[in-house]
């Protein structure tokens, strides 16, 4: 959250000119608001569904894959695998994982021209005001 949160009032700061190489080695350039949204889509494949239907997050637990009472319950475990995503710990942290619904809400709300025009802060709460 730290990450994301800062690479986007950089791009306030530096704008469109300013891009970085996103993946590395990747040879493909991104703003800094763009790098922010790479992150956050990565970070939140883990809680949708993919191709398969099938949620990241819940690994090999058939109950919360396929059984319709269960799967499109969203736990918010304390960490994940770094391999497959699946969730691993507790499965009630709702604190700093729940943090991946705001993550999405500010991709799909604020607007990075408002950013520039505004700065970070204004527009996001300006956008999340009005969602």
């Amino acid at each position: 959250m730290m990450l994301i949160q800062s690479l986007r009032k950089m791009y306030a700061y530096y704008g469109d000119d300013f891009k970085v190489e996103c993946p590395t080695g990747s040879d493909q350039w991104m703003t800094l608001w763009e790098v922010a949204n790479e992150i956050t889509r990565r970070l939140s494949n883990i809680f949708l569904q993919n191709d398969q239907k099938q949620r990241p997050l819940y690994g090999n637990t058939e109950k919360f894959q396929t059984d319709p009472h269960w799967r499109d319950l969203i736990l918010f475990y304390e960490y994940f695998h770094g391999d497959n995503g699946a969730g691993l710990g507790a499965s009630h942290q709702t604190g700093w994982t729940g943090v991946i619904a705001r993550l999405m809400t500010i991709v799909e709300t604020v607007n990075p021209q408002d950013v520039l025009r505004e700065g970070y802060f204004s527009a996001a709460l300006t956008a999340l005001s009005q969602s």
